[in-house]
């Protein structure tokens, strides 16, 4: 009689940081088949639609479009695909952000360790994965009134404002993103100067200290000071 063969689920990892990517491969490796690592968002938002994964894995914070922004198209073009975000950010705000986007489960990178194979199997099975940290967090401790209000202010950006934010604060010029994007220069300045005018912010310096408050970029991503 002959053995029937279980499909391992088709994952497609997401970090920008390539020791972390190597590692996750190391804890997943077993139980499902690695179709893909990639370590910005537009390379994951390409990926994820060529490659139609059942799951991927990502982070938050990461370049050229950060995982909440990249969830959004992804789960627009591959409305199949599970999303579970893997991050350092243990606030209530992003995790809820998270999900909202798309997400289907949020796990804490300093438990991947022991919770990783667990939520896995939970989100493949369409179900909610929240790490217990985050939900201790949501019962015991309250969002503070100035970071509630910075997330509403960017929560009212469009999405190629969130964008164009996110490319300033990574340091690239307006003629940059302009290629990036594939716009006119024109375009990045008139994005530059909306956004200056909706956050009340007047430097270039200042749109990326509020990028790196709302985890759109990492500090060591961002414009230094």
């Amino acid at each position: 009689m002959q053995e029937t063969v279980t499909k391992k689920p088709r994952l497609l990892l997401a970090d920008d940081h390539a020791i972390m990517l190597a590692g996750l491969r190391s804890l997943v490796e077993e139980r499902c088949e690695i179709v893909g690592m990639v370590e910005d968002g537009r390379a994951l938002v390409e990926a994820a639609e060529r490659l139609r994964p059942d799951l991927i894995l990502l982070d938050i914070s990461m370049p050229l479009l950060n995982g909440i922004d990249a969830a959004r198209r992804i789960k627009q073009s591959v409305p199949d695909a599970k999303l579970l975000f893997l991050t350092m950010h243990a606030a209530p705000v992003f995790a809820n952000e998270a999900l909202q986007a798309g997400g289907s489960g949020y796990l804490l990178k300093q438990s991947a360790a022991s919770e990783l194979p667990q939520a896995i199997d939970a989100v493949l099975k369409g179900q909610f994965y929240l790490t217990p940290a985050i939900t201790r967090t949501v019962l015991y401790s309250g969002v503070k009134p100035n970071a509630t209000e910075l997330r509403k202010s960017l929560t009212q950006l469009t999405p190629r404002q969130r964008e164009v934010l996110q490319l300033l604060a990574e340091g690239k010029t307006v003629k940059d993103i302009a290629g990036l994007l594939n716009v006119s220069v024109k375009t990045v300045d008139f994005h530059k100067t909306r956004l200056m005018e909706q956050l009340d912010l007047h430097s270039t310096l200042a749109l990326a200290k509020f990028a790196i408050a709302e985890g759109l970029v990492s500090a060591d991503s961002g414009l230094s000071s």
